[in-house]
């Protein structure tokens, strides 16, 4: 968002955002607002791993087919070269997405200008658009199951509605995560979560995981940048 905000008042460029069960609707109006109001040209695109069995699957590397899928879909809707606003930040995790980009030739300016995630917030900042500068960071919901669990977009909407339901209850500055696993469903609250907030978030997560017949697995501490690995693949076909 700060990239393409930063881009659109220096260059000519498109605006492309992503539509899928995987982007939460509230992601999807947040790109909406700034299209209308920045005068962006925005197009929406329907990224297509949904319909790709390698995706769904959830293999250690479903990053690198939803941007297969992804890139590929944006390339039918425009001749200029795909950025992306990856940063700096992202290069230091496993990001399969990034071999997808590689491949198809996707330039990250924000990686080649040496920004990292803290930098592009005080960009963010310096341009007064304190809702990204302040805005938490937002993992596709795919990233929310565990390894080797099927991607199902009931599933999704289940996570997106735990967590939003969540922050309202105990405020909108503590990470909340919730992951559905091999054990059951499991909720991640961040420190900053006194022991009331937490016993509000447990009851509500474990009512409303009971209700929709799934199975819970307790609460836990949120840890930033965890992930469901389970091995790193030596190449892009394992």
């Amino acid at each position: 968002m700060t990239l393409a905000f930063v881009a659109h008042r220096t260059i000519n460029v498109e605006v492309i955002h992503s539509v899928s069960p995987a982007v939460p609707k509230d992601a999807t109006a947040l790109v909406e607002e700034y299209a209308k109001r920045e005068g962006w040209h925005l197009t929406m695109v329907e990224s297509g791993e949904f319909q790709d069995e390698n995706y769904l699957s959830n293999p250690v590397n479903r990053c690198f087919f939803c941007k297969e899928n992804l890139y590929d879909r944006i390339g039918g809707t425009t001749k200029l070269r795909i950025a992306s606003g990856a940063n700096l930040d992202d290069l230091g995790d496993y990001r399969p997405g990034l071999l997808a980009a590689e491949r198809m030739q996707v330039v990250h300016p924000l990686v080649e200008a040496k920004i990292d995630k803290a930098a592009v917030r005080d960009i963010a900042r310096e341009n007064k658009l304190l809702d990204l500068a302040d805005l938490p960071a937002q993992p596709c919901l795919s990233s929310r199951i565990e390894t080797g669990i099927a991607i199902d977009a009931d599933d999704l909407a289940f996570v997106h509605q735990i967590e939003a339901d969540t922050r309202e209850l105990i405020g909108a500055g503590i990470p909340v995560r919730c992951r559905i696993t091999h054990q059951g469903v499991v909720l991640e609250l961040g420190a900053l979560a006194n022991a009331e907030k937490v016993r509000v978030a447990n009851a509500y997560a474990q009512a409303t995981t009971s209700d929709s017949g799934r199975r819970w697995a307790g609460s836990r501490a949120y840890r930033r940048g965890s992930a469901f690995l389970h091995k790193v693949p030596q190449s892009l076909s394992d």
